[in-house]
């Protein structure tokens, strides 16, 4: 399901929501006021997107909204649920019974909806009658999407498929991994576009350049790969701003001296992300947001991407998505949905702050993702060629 030859079947789900996205955003700049506090809009589309990926494009928006509430109330109040891991179930049901109790609500919640929308879409599945190896995009709904996989999935060992408690937490997964962790990514990005204009500036040169005098202001997905600089940009967002400053941790199998320390067998190790990012032995200036360090020749105009291996296959100089065999699966997908997204707020917009003497405020807060403590309000305006 994420691998890149799969993308292609969900780019005119990708154009859809961005049309969807940047149709609110026209609104809003019509306003007098014409301010937007971009998280909002964002994550809406990049859920909206990926629910689509997971269930299918036959959810309403009633639907939507529910589902999108439920993942947020349990990521929100996850911390206050772990206690209920600490403890034996019957002492922690005795110990922590209003929890329980509404834990098991918004379970229940999330069950009943998600568990309709997988048997919905195995009557489409049933009705089309095609398989895995299907690509196409038709607007009957005639691709596959992750609950389609998964559906299909059959577990080697135990030789069965998948039951609904299994399929909802995997659906739940793959929504969660993807919704917070990009659109966090993307406000950090436009926060530095807001506030160094210069960048903002030279990326609009270069995506025009690309795009051309085209009456429709839209970069495509095949755009992408012509815009190196707007990859660099991407690339110091995430070096500058990852999503988590930790990655899922790890353990080591049998006794290991690293740099002097013992850490003893299935000793816990854990990576401290942000900090590698800003390492100064590796990176010069790292607390500077400049996406150049990433072209050929940063001190010339010329956008020539440096080759840079983000996976950690050659060396690791960061690591927002890990490293190795764990890294994120989803790791390219990512990219894509940064990459799109923000070009296109770009093209048809002008970001700037409310005032001229106001200044962006990067300071960090801790959720699910480490997202800006005071959340970016920024004004919008068209850009001129932009056709309303």
């Amino acid at each position: 399901m994420l691998h890149p030859s799969r993308f292609k079947s969900f780019s005119k789900t990708r154009t859809r929501v961005l049309e969807a996205l940047l149709k609110e955003l026209k609104l809003e700049a019509k306003v007098m006021n014409n301010s937007v506090k971009l998280i909002n809009y964002i994550h809406h589309a990049i859920f909206c997107l990926l629910a689509f990926m997971c269930f299918g494009e036959n959810i309403d928006n009633k639907k939507m909204e529910i589902i999108k509430n439920i993942q947020k109330c349990l990521i929100m109040s996850s911390g206050k649920y772990s206690a209920l891991n600490f403890y034996p179930k019957f002492v922690s049901r005795m110990l922590f019974r209003k929890r329980w109790q509404e834990l098991s609500q918004l379970r229940k919640f999330q069950n009943d909806l998600m568990v309709e929308l997988i048997q919905s879409r195995k009557k489409v599945i049933e009705n089309n009658n095609y398989d895995d190896d299907d690509d196409d995009d038709d607007d009957d709904g005639c691709f596959v999407c992750y609950v389609d996989t998964l559906l299909n999935l059959k577990l080697p060992e135990e030789k069965r498929k998948l039951d609904e408690g299994e399929l909802v937490g995997l659906c739940s997964e793959f929504l969660t991994a993807g919704t917070d962790t990009t659109s966090t990514t993307i406000e950090w990005v436009m926060a530095n576009l807001v506030k160094h204009k210069h960048i903002q500036q030279r990326l609009v040169e270069e995506i025009e350049d690309v795009v051309g005098d085209k009456e429709e202001t839209k970069v495509r997905e095949e755009d992408l790969e012509k815009l190196p600089y707007l990859k660099a940009l991407i690339l110091e967002g995430l070096r500058r701003h990852p999503p988590s400053h930790y990655a899922i941790p790890h353990a080591v199998t049998e006794d290991v001296i690293l740099n002097g320390y013992f850490v003893p067998k299935n000793g816990t190790v854990n990576f401290m992300v942000a900090d590698i990012g800003l390492d100064p032995t590796v990176w010069k200036d790292p607390m500077v947001f400049k996406p150049e360090r990433f072209l050929r020749d940063e001190t010339s105009s010329s956008n020539i991407l440096e080759a840079y291996d983000i996976s950690g296959k050659k060396e690791i100089k960061m690591m927002p998505f890990g490293a190795g065999r764990r890294i994120c699966p989803a790791y390219k997908l990512a990219m894509l949905h940064l990459e799109y997204f923000v070009a296109n707020l770009v093209l048809n917009f002008e970001w700037k702050t409310l005032l001229s003497t106001e200044n962006v405020d990067l300071s960090e807060k801790q959720e699910f993702t480490m997202v800006m403590k005071h959340p970016l309000q920024a004004q919008i305006s068209q850009r001129s060629k932009t056709v309303a």
